[in-house]
Formats: C-alpha cells, structure tokens, sequence
C-alpha cells in the first residue's frame, strides 16, 4: 500500500460515528452491485467510448491516489455515485475521478466525510444550471464557476450543509456537473468579505433573505408603476431610474441608522 493510500484508509477509518460503515475487505462488493470477481474479463487500460474516458475500479483509484479499499468505502457512504455497469464490469468517468479529487481536497480543509456527505446531499438537491437559466440570467450580475473546495476557500470553516442548503434555496448557487455556480460575483464577493470580517455566514445568508423579500417588494412597486405610466417597450430603458431611488434611498436610511446612539 502506498503511504497515500494509507493516509487516505486513515482518513476513512477515523471519521466514525455509531451509524458510519466500516470498511469491508477489497474483495467485498457494495451492497446492490453486481459481483466483480478477480477472474472477470475485464480489459485492459482506461478507454474512452463515444469520447468520455472510462476507468475500471483500480485505474481510478491510482487516477485518484487512493487504494481501492477506500474507493469501495467512499461508494458504500454514497459519496460518489453509481459506476455505469456493463456486464459484471463496472466503469468510472471524469466526474468520479473530480469527485474523489474533491473529497480529497474538503479532507485536506479539515472536512469529515459525515460532512462531506452531507455536504453531497445539499449539493446534489439544489437546481441545475439549466433549471436556473430557463428562468432568465440575471441581466447584470456577473456569475463565478467554483469548485466545491473553491467555495470552501471563500468561506473558510463556513461551508456547511445548512449553510450549502441555504445558499441553494436562495438561488446564490446553482449546479453545473462537479461545479457550482454562484450567480453574482458581487455577491459572492461581499458575503466573503462580511464573514472575514466575523459576521457568521449563516447570518449573512439570514440577511440575503430578508433583503431578498424587499427586494422583491419594491421590484414589484417600481414595475407596476412603470406598467400603469409608461410603454411596454420602455420598460427596460427606465429599469435604471428605479435602482437609482432605491439606491439613494438605502444610502439615505443607512445614514439614518448609523448616526442613532446603539
């Protein structure tokens, strides 16, 4: 065994908790999988059918520099999803090996696999980028593409399931394959730069919501007053005028607040 697979057996054999799996010997399938046993006619080297590289159990392990007793692990917690069967042969792709470089990477920033489990879960139940985008872009935001342990940096310590959740629901993130999007670099931007500065991520994102609800609120305001005043085909045009009042006057109310005695 390689010293980094068996740093990697370490990291899986520690993180334990009364519901955890422990892992079972390598000849030991997951449960529900077909049997692969050693005499199996398995091919020879990674291939690439119809231009997607595929990988059998142990070239994805030494891809990923794990043994393949913590890849069969990782597979009984649900942290990588199904391989693609085809016969008694189970096939892996890019997006298990980015995956497995992910867990690696969350486990280096002090991540249990309990949280990068659940971390996966919130992950996998949030929308898709093309969910997001057949509700239209956002016409000025500028959208950043993150990895999972990207948005750990940002967020150092903060990145947790509930948090992830949130994040979701608010439609901050969105999914594209392994990656995330975040919606608006201004936003990413700001949030990252309050919790640096000690406010709890959880609080900023409690915050994101409350803004969100006037936010609506007051679209909602300036769109029926542009509908009742002005042309359809103005609309657009005179978006501007509308940010400009509120912009004046939440500077204005900030104003207000800051100067009152605490």
């Amino acid at each position: 065994m390689t010293h980094e697979g068996a740093r990697e057996d370490r990291r899986a054999g520690t993180d334990r908790s009364p519901h955890q799996v422990t892992p079972e010997p390598e000849d030991v399938a997951e449960p529900g999988d077909a049997p692969e046993p050693a005499d199996a006619p398995e091919p020879e080297g990674v291939r690439e059918p119809e231009g997607v590289r595929e990988y059998r159990m142990e070239e994805l392990a030494a891809a990923a520099g794990i043994t393949v007793r913590t890849l069969r692990f990782y597979r009984e917690r649900g942290l990588i999803p199904p391989p693609r069967r085809e016969g008694r042969i189970a096939w892996y792709d890019e997006h298990h090996l980015a995956r497995l470089r992910t867990i690696a990477a969350l486990l280096e920033r002090g991540h249990t696999l309990n949280g990068i489990a659940d971390l996966t879960t919130a992950f996998e139940s949030g929308r898709n980028v093309r969910e997001v985008l057949a509700l239209g872009a956002p016409s000025e935001e500028e959208p950043v593409r993150l990895t999972p342990e990207e948005l750990a940096d940002h967020f150092a310590g903060e990145v947790t399931p509930e948090n992830l959740a949130a994040a979701l629901d608010l439609g901050y993130l969105v999914t594209d394959g392994e990656e995330i999007i975040h919606i608006s670099r201004r936003l990413l931007d700001v949030s990252a730069a309050l919790v640096r500065e000690g406010v709890p991520l959880a609080e900023v994102l409690k915050a994101g919501a409350r803004v969100r609800e006037h936010a609506d609120a007051l679209a909602e305001l300036f769109t029926d007053l542009l509908r009742t005043h002005a042309a359809e085909d103005d609309l657009w045009r005179l978006r501007p005028l509308a940010k400009s009042v509120v912009e004046a006057e939440l500077s204005m109310a900030l104003d207000r607040r800051l100067r009152e005695n605490p």
